[in-house]
Formats: C-alpha cells, sequence, structure tokens
C-alpha cells in the first residue's frame, strides 16, 4: 500500500480517535475557519497586509513551508518568513521578542532549570504580562532511521533502541538486536549515531520514548539537549542528511524527512505482540492515548509514548505553535490570527497529508481555532 494511501487512512483514523480522546471535552461551535471570505473552500483566511517573522521547529520546516504557499494564494500581501532553527532557538527568539510566533516540538515548561525562571514566565512576560498560547498544529511521527546495506526490514524495541542510543549496544550484529530479528543477516560493522547538535524538541520527544520504554537503559533525563552518544549534526535535515551519507548509521527524524531521504525505518515492538509500522494510521492510535495537559486557551498535551496498544506507533510528537494570548500591536495579533487561522482551517491541514505529516483530528483542530480566535 502507498504512503499516500496510508496516510489518508490515517486521516480517517487519527480523526475519530482524536473524537474519543477529547469528547469529555463538551462540543463546540463551528471555528470560525470553517469559511473563506469568499464564502467558498474552508481556508481560515482573513487578509491582512504586512510581514510575519516566525522561528523554531525543524521538524515542522516541510509542513508551514507548504502551508505559507497555500496561504499566499490567498493572501499575497503577507510575507511569512520561517526560520528552522529547532525548537529552543525559537522559544528563545520568542521570549526575547525577535519574532512573532515559534514553532516548538514541546510545549512551554512551566517549571524553570535549577530554581530559574521558567519558559512559560519568560513568554508571559514577552507579552506583555498575558499567558503564551500551546496551539498544537502538526502532528509528526518521529523514526528511527537507519542506513545498512541489505537490512530492509529492522525492528527495535524501547529497550534496545535505548542501548543503541545511549552506546550499549555497539554494534549491528549485538544479541538484542539479533534477538528482534531473527533470520535478517545482521554486519558485525559498528553502530554510527546521529543525533541532533541543537536544542530540539524532536531530541525532547525521543528521549522521553527512550526513558518511557526502555527500561532503565536510558540513564539521562528528557531534554531538549541530547545526552546519548554519537555525532552531532544540526536539525532534521541535518541527521537526514548524515545517515544517508554514511552506512551502517541510525538516528531519530521527523518521519518526512526519512522518507524524503529514503532512508530505512525502524518497526517497533511495544510490547503488544506484534512489531508496529510506522503509517499515519499506527502513529493515530498512539495520539488516541494523548490527554489534554493545559486548560483553556493552554492546549498542550501529554503523549504516552510507552503504550502497549496493539497497532500503535509510540514515537510521535506534536509541533505546537507559540503565540500571545494578548500583549502584540494590532498589526502584528492581525497577522498572527490571520496566518494561524488558516494553518488550523480544514484546507490548511489537509496540505499537510502529501508530506507524510497527520492533519489534526476535527475534535483538537476545533479547538485550536477557538483558541486562535480568542488572541487579542
Amino acid at each position: 500500500m502507498s504512503v499516500n494511501r496510508l496516510l489518508r487512512v490515517g486521516t480517517v483514523a487519527v480523526a475519530s480517535l482524536g473524537v474519543l480522546a477529547l469528547s469529555a471535552c463538551g462540543s463546540d461551535p463551528e471555528p470560525s475557519g470553517s469559511s473563506s471570505p469568499e464564502g467558498s473552500s474552508s481556508t481560515g483566511a482573513d487578509c491582512p497586509q504586512g510581514t510575519l517573522n516566525a522561528e523554531g521547529s525543524s521538524a515542522q520546516k516541510n509542513a508551514i513551508e507548504e502551508v505559507i504557499a497555500k496561504y499566499n494564494e490567498k493572501c499575497a500581501d503577507v510575507t511569512v518568513n520561517y526560520n528552522p532553527t529547532g525548537s529552543g532557538a525559537g522559544i528563545k527568539q520568542f521570549n526575547a521578542s525577535q519574532v512573532d510566533f515559534a514553532g516548538s516540538d514541546s510545549a512551554l515548561k512551566t517549571e524553570g532549570a535549577d530554581g530559574g525562571e521558567s519558559e512559560a514566565a519568560q513568554a508571559a512576560k514577552r507579552c506583555a504580562n498575558n499567558p503564551a498560547l500551546n496551539l498544537p498544529m502538526v502532528i509528526g511521527p518521529v523514526a528511527i532511521a537507519y542506513n545498512v546495506d541489505g537490512l530492509d526490514k529492522l525492528v527495535l524495541d524501547g529497550a534496545t533502541a535505548a542501548k543503541i542510543f545511549q552506546g550499549t549496544v555497539k554494534t549491528w550484529n549485538a544479541p538484542e538486536i539479533a534477538k528482534l530479528n531473527p533470520g535478517v543477516t545482521l554486519p558485525s560493522a559498528p553502530i554510527s549515531v546521529f543525533f541532533r547538535s541543537d536544542e530540539s524538541g524532536t531530541t525532547e520527544n525521543f528521549t522521553k520514548y527512550l526513558a518511557a520504554a526502555g527500561g532503565g537503559a536510558w540513564t539521562g533525563k528528557p531534554a531538549k539537549k541530547w545526552t546519548g552518544t554519537g555525532a552531532g549534526k544540526e536539525k532534521s535535515a541535518g541527521v537526514a542528511e548524515g545517515v544517508k551519507s554514511t552506512k551502517n548509521s541510525i538516528t531519530y527524524v521527523e518521519w518526512s524527512y526519512a522518507v524524503d531521504n529514503k532512508l530505512g525505518v525502524a518497526q517497533i515492538d511495544n510490547g503488544s505482540g506484534s512489531p508496529v509500522e510506522l503509517t499515519a494510521e499506527t502513529a493515530g492510535k498512539a495520539l488516541a492515548a494523548a490527554k489534554p495537559a493545559g486548560t483553556g486557551g493552554d492546549l498542550s498535551m501529554k503523549l504516552d509514548y510507552a503504550t502497549k496498544e496493539a497497532g500503535a506507533y509510540p514515537i510521535i510528537l506534536v509541533t505546537y505553535e507559540i503565540a500571545c494570548s494578548k500583549g502584540l500591536p494590532a498589526e502584528k495579533t492581525a497577522l498572527v490570527k490571520s496566518f494561524l487561522s488558516y494553518f488550523a482551517s480544514t484546507e490548511g491541514q489537509s496540505s499537510l497529508t502529501e508530506l507524510n505529516y497527520a492533519p489534526l483530528p476535527d475534535a483538537i483542530r476545533t479547538k485550536v481555532d477557538a483558541a486562535i480566535q480568542s488572541i487579542s
């Protein structure tokens, strides 16, 4: 079955599961993005004029660039610049008032490191003492991507993945890997690991998986900064290119980058009894285990990386657009609302399916749109 076919199936699965996961939150009115200014298709576009600057997650680079292109077909007088420097850099630039919104693969932290000020508190200051919103916008599965000649299928579980990325499993024919791949010829070559050298929400999500599913094999704490083994490369494009150009290598990277670079993608044994292939449908099953973690306009979500549900691919991330609820100049507020409304619209989300992302379930999309419309 083709990737696009799987994505279409996964879209339905994700939408259905999202409704189940969030039904307890009550019903919502139809989002304001349900009709365009011309009264035609669902675009969410209300077109001001000006320039919007944003920065952050490289995992959503392909998604947001596609949405910007589609948005500009509706709103030609708005320039949207997005710099995919990584989630950590995006949050720092947002809190320093250098960009109008940020993209991050993890929600703003509400506790500071070593007793310092939290990301959420810094963001509130940047927003003229108003809360910043975590708006889930892009669902991107994280692939364990590899490049090994002749290895067309690879199965890993949480513990073995943790040992590989920790550096305690060092060769491809190690007993832990061989046990999960009976009958497969594995080379005796050393495993070359690539990791994100920049502060990355993808790193934080992946290390959350290693910590939750690794059975203690991962010794570090989940964080945007990598603490395991390997060679560092900047951004998602960097680690994908590192694996593509290096035999017997492995990395963690957002799914679309693995597909674009024609890398092998490991199936994950989540403990349910059968390895799970990464598809939009299997990622959707994992999303069903997610629970709302925020209140009001804060739409951060708590993912279950250790799920043992049959057919659920457990390594997923949600990219949030982080924006001020209030506090920006009026002209910037209009630009932020216009672009994010389109991003969250059915038209904006549907443009992501061909890029190996899963669109937001309607139950979540409706709440995101309502939060965007509340920005003032």
